[in-house]
């Protein structure tokens, strides 16, 4: 049989199943060994059943592999023509072997994580060493930004989780929730300016006075103290609006406004900053992980799932 037929007819039967792998594992034995008994010994298993796996792949191919002339084994032209297909296609499966052994593993892989910026500087940094500690392989990819956005990166498939605040909007798709923790929200000014309402806990009411600065839109921050101030009957009056939490934070320590933030980032927002609590029914938000219903999360996000929820 001419050598291109041959290698055209291997990849053929070899990736449709026609041909079995262990065919390939038994005739590339015995090309290496030149002996039935030994190569047989190699793969452990019997010789009369590797001499009848080699016979049923030359039967597939069309032509022999060995010339068994006065007991010595060597290779056909065909044989030759297929030994290195066949280390090729051995070597591919074990590549793919390893390769879906250390995903399973968690020796590689990735994870697009969402989450709100206060989140990202209180929760995730303990959380993400122990993880990498655990699993170095795996790469960890963040998406900082506000509740809503990173409710509409889920839905198009570009995170794979994401640490949300609750509830979902009207709108949100089909997103399986666990909720990790609900955390108060307090009120930031400026260190050196007198402390609003005279230093005490401070009525959401107390806002319609203040100046303050707020965030961009898509925070879920923002819908939640605007919601709040609404239920008083006032709309707030914003000295500046736009901005990630890092400005927000920024703008309240020089003056320009109160902030209302979640208590979490105070301790993490440096010197310059007054903190006021919030006076009656406290003003909170519920925190949870979120990942799209429809599409189950990669094994390293599974994972890294099971540390936050636990």
């Amino acid at each position: 049989m001419p050598r291109l037929i041959l290698i055209g007819k291997a990849y053929d039967r070899a990736y449709s199943g026609g041909m079995q792998f262990q065919q390939l594992v038994y005739f590339v034995a015995v090309a290496e060994t030149r002996h039935f008994t030994r190569a047989a010994e190699r793969v452990h298993v019997a010789q009369p059943s590797l001499s009848q796996q080699i016979r049923a792949l030359e039967r597939e191919l069309g032509a022999e592999l060995f010339s068994r002339a006065r007991g010595n084994i060597t290779l056909t032209d065909a044989g030759e023509a297929l030994l290195p297909l066949a280390r090729r296609i051995l070597a591919d499966a074990e590549t793919a072997r390893l390769e879906v052994q250390e995903l399973a593993q968690l020796r590689r892989g990735r994870i697009r994580l969402g989450a709100t910026p206060s989140l990202c500087t209180g929760l995730l940094p303990d959380v993400l060493r122990a993880f990498h500690t655990a699993h170095p392989g795996v790469e960890l990819l963040i998406e900082e930004s506000g509740s809503l956005d990173l409710v509409r990166e889920l839905a198009r498939g570009a995170l794979d989780l994401a640490l949300i605040a609750l509830p979902l909007p009207p709108a949100a798709p089909a997103l399986t929730t666990v909720e990790l923790l609900t955390e108060d929200l307090v009120v930031v000014s400026s260190a050196d300016l007198p402390p609003p309402g005279g230093g005490g806990p401070l009525p959401i009411s107390a806002l319609r006075d203040e100046p303050m600065v707020m965030f961009r839109h898509g925070y879920d921050l923002r819908e939640l103290t605007v919601a709040a101030c609404r239920a008083e009957g006032f709309e707030p009056s914003f000295t500046v609006e736009g901005g990630e939490m890092d400005a927000v934070l920024g703008f309240a320590r020089a003056g320009l406004g109160l902030a209302v933030v979640p208590a979490m980032v105070v301790d993490h927002a440096g010197h310059g900053l007054r903190t006021t609590a919030l006076a009656g029914s406290p003003l909170r938000r519920t925190i949870a992980l979120a990942h799209r219903t429809d599409v189950a999360p990669p094994r390293a996000a599974r994972e890294l799932k099971r540390i936050l929820v636990g």
